[in-house]
């Protein structure tokens, strides 16, 4: 398929060169933003290969944000990094991108850690954003923690496997905090294990995260090489502030919300989503369940995700006018 627009590009985000990857099939079409989770989790590589139908009725941008993928430097374990510090360079993106293609509003799309700088950014600048499709619903940092860990526990019980409940024993996060990365890292890897990250395919870190990346044009071997760097700094560096978060008080958004999520997902849990979704108040919300995802239907669930999100985009226009 032959693009108007297909090209990877830097721009200045407060004071940090960072990279965004832009695609659309002409000139002219309504910007959606993605904002990937992690933190340092790029996905353009997935986003671009799943969801390129979108390309047909949006300007597809995928960022990566300060210390991840192509937008990694040196100098990130130097720089005093903070929850607000990466809202505060969506918020120049999104100017970047309103200025770059002549539009008051655009769409984004956030994962995960980006559904914390999402919900923060549609609480900040609502006339800055046409919509906000949320996945991977991050509410509550201690909250969502300690139901993730729980359910390792009770997967470990129902199954019977007497070696995940050793291993599982005496590592529960406290306020959301692991006793050690190790920790984290046995609870995340029974996560995936189990079902509560991906549902149907129940692949390792080599397989879901590394191997797409070396069969992706959109990454260079160097920069896989920053990518990894970039991701394994940030979760430590960040992991302490994004726990801390909390929206539990945000019942209101001044700007239509689109949640898309899939009811297996035990990383950002499913039910604490949907609490915080039926109580909140919005000018127009819509729930979207994914049966066969846990927490990325966008690729778990590409076909349908890509159609939910456009007909509930398409819908949304319709009740603006």
């Amino acid at each position: 398929m032959e693009y108007a627009i297909d090209k990877s590009m830097d721009v200045v985000v407060n004071g940090d060169a960072q990279n965004i990857r832009i695609r659309a099939e002409r000139e002219g079409l309504p910007v959606i933003l993605f904002i990937h989770g992690g933190p340092g989790v790029c996905d353009r590589h997935f986003v671009l290969d799943n969801q390129s139908s979108l390309a047909h009725d949006f300007t597809m941008v995928c960022w990566d944000q300060r210390g991840s993928g192509k937008s990694y430097r040196k100098d990130i374990q130097k720089q005093k990094l903070s929850v607000k510090t990466y809202v505060d360079d969506a918020e120049v993106v999104i100017d970047i991108l309103r200025e770059m293609f002549g539009q008051d509003k655009i769409v984004i799309a956030g994962h995960s850690w980006g559904t914390v700088i999402g919900t923060a950014l549609a609480v900040r600048c609502p006339q800055k954003i046409a919509a906000y499709v949320a996945q991977g619903v991050f509410v509550d940092g201690a909250e969502n923690e300690a139901e993730s860990y729980n359910f390792c526990v009770r997967e470990a019980e129902r199954l019977g496997d007497k070696t995940a409940l050793k291993k599982l024993d005496g590592i529960a996060p406290v306020d959301g905090r692991y006793p050690s990365d190790k920790a984290m890292m046995i609870q995340r890897n029974y996560l995936s294990k189990f079902g509560g990250g991906t549902y149907k395919k129940r692949e390792g870190m080599f397989k879901s995260l590394l191997l797409p990346l070396l069969k992706t044009k959109e990454y260079s071997l160097s920069d896989i090489a920053k990518y990894a760097k970039g991701g394994l700094y940030l979760s430590k560096a960040l992991w302490d502030d994004i726990v801390a978060v909390s929206y539990k008080d945000v019942t209101r958004l001044e700007v239509p919300i689109i949640v898309t999520q899939g009811e297996h997902d035990f990383n950002t849990p499913t039910a604490i989503a949907r609490r915080w979704y039926d109580a909140l108040d919005a000018p127009f919300k819509k729930w979207i369940a994914f049966d066969e995802s846990a927490h990325s239907p966008i690729f778990e669930e590409p076909e349908k995700w890509g159609r939910e999100v456009a007909g509930a985009l398409r819908l949304l226009t319709d009740i603006q006018k």
